[in-house]
């Protein structure tokens, strides 16, 4: 992550300015995307539609861009798919959990976003309890950021919000530092002790990204594509992220839409 403390005031300001916009045009595309997907659309559909809009809006394919070649432009995870979905040549069915996780490049800067939704009109209200809680607790854990706050702060009030919803809490993955990089220290945890971990700066960009289940947390990677994350016992997982500045006063989402 780009070092506050020794940055110049041009190249934080060139940072925020850039994220900014970049946070804008992933957070509309992704609006975008909850109001496109259908039931009976395949994720390979979806990522080419995802593809093209990245492009049009004036962005890049992020994930183009890793050392481990990526099949896709967007993580698409079903059900009991966690994160890192691999897009696949199946149709969506009604009632369906989708999570679509995205970073995109714009402007020599990274910004990270999440959602978990049912496709169609059905669903378990399990699932939907599930992503309601999991989505409170991130914006819990962003309530917590602002200048000198320390990660454990946003872990311990993540971390709460889903215990307290009777969650399954994933612990190996977490949240991240984000700029020039996708993925950057610090780490974000969704658990931990309020006053631990590396205290927030005013220019710091972080990604608070919440994970829960409905079973046990235990997760693996499926070796068919080598990326996709399941569940160990089948249950359903939740996803959701916002890349979040640290401002003088407290915070700004920039994955926000227009």
């Amino acid at each position: 992550m780009l070092n506050v403390t020794n940055s110049t005031d041009k190249e934080l300001q060139e940072k925020i300015t850039a994220m900014r916009e970049g946070g804008k045009i992933l957070g509309t595309l992704l609006r975008d995307l909850k109001n496109y997907v259908k039931p009976g659309m395949t994720g390979t559909e979806i990522d080419a539609w995802v593809r093209k809009e990245i492009v049009k809006r004036g962005a890049k394919v992020a994930y183009d861009m890793l050392d481990d070649e990526f099949p896709g432009a967007i993580c698409i995870s079903v059900n009991d798919e966690l994160v890192h979905g691999a897009p696949k040549d199946i149709e969506l069915e009604e009632g369906d959990k989708v999570s679509f996780d995205l970073d995109i490049y714009y402007k020599g800067f990274f910004t990270d976003s999440a959602f978990t939704m049912l496709v169609g009109n059905k669903g378990s209200n399990a699932v939907k309890n599930m992503i309601k809680i999991t989505e409170s607790s991130m914006y819990e854990g962003i309530e917590q950021v602002k200048p000198g706050a320390h990660i454990g702060d946003i872990s311990e009030a993540v971390e709460k919000v889903l215990r307290k919803g009777h969650l399954g809490v994933i612990e190996n993955y977490v949240g991240h530092g984000i700029d020039k990089e996708m993925h950057e220290s610090p780490e974000v945890p969704n658990y931990g002790k309020k006053g631990h971990g590396y205290k927030l700066q005013v220019g710091d960009t972080i990604c608070i990204e919440p994970m829960s289940c409905l079973g046990k947390p235990a997760n693996y990677t499926d070796k068919d594509d080598n990326w996709t994350v399941k569940m160990k016992d089948g249950s359903i997982a939740c996803h959701c992220e916002h890349t979040i500045l640290v401002t003088e006063d407290g915070y700004e989402i920039l994955t926000l839409p227009e």
